[in-house]
């Protein structure tokens, strides 16, 4: 008599997502999208010691952005936004990688002084294609942002 084989489930792979765009800062990292559709004060609104956003009015407020890829508008407010994000940088807060629309001298500097892989002028909209929660792979080397949707994750 043989023994009866009996069949395994096939995991299904994660759709992933692709994304290209122009790097910013060099580099690859990746992590869980943190995403806004609201600008980023780094002056008085980040508290750049425990990598948590403070402003009164923002959509994240109390919402941590260390290790997680921050996806967002751009910057806003004063030219003290690179010195808060380089302090969180130095603190080990800060995020794991930078993806934003809006390309202005405040936003470059603060993305060279964090380090962080970072990236602009993509091919589609990064706010209509990534959701907190996903998990977002970015090569900034490459220019390429890979995202697996959270509820694909969950999934497989």
């Amino acid at each position: 008599m043989k023994p009866s084989i009996e069949p395994q489930p096939v995991k299904a792979r994660a759709a992933v997502l692709t994304l290209r765009g122009r790097k910013v800062v060099p580099g690859v990292a990746e992590g869980e999208a943190l995403v806004t559709q609201d600008h980023i004060s780094g002056w008085g609104g980040i508290d750049s010691r425990t990598g948590t956003i403070i402003e009164t009015r923002h959509e994240l407020r109390g919402q941590s952005f260390a290790g997680k890829v921050l996806v967002f508008p751009g910057a806003k407010g004063s030219s003290g936004w690179s010195a808060a994000f380089h302090l969180a940088r130095l603190m080990n807060v800060a995020p794991a990688a930078f993806l934003f629309n809006e390309m202005t001298t405040k936003m470059a500097l603060g993305a060279v002084v964090t380090h962080a892989p970072s990236m602009t002028d993509f091919d589609s909209d990064p706010l209509k294609c990534i959701e907190t929660g996903d998990w977002v792979r970015v090569d900034a080397d490459r220019g390429i942002v890979e995202i697996t949707k959270k509820n694909a994750r969950a999934s497989s």
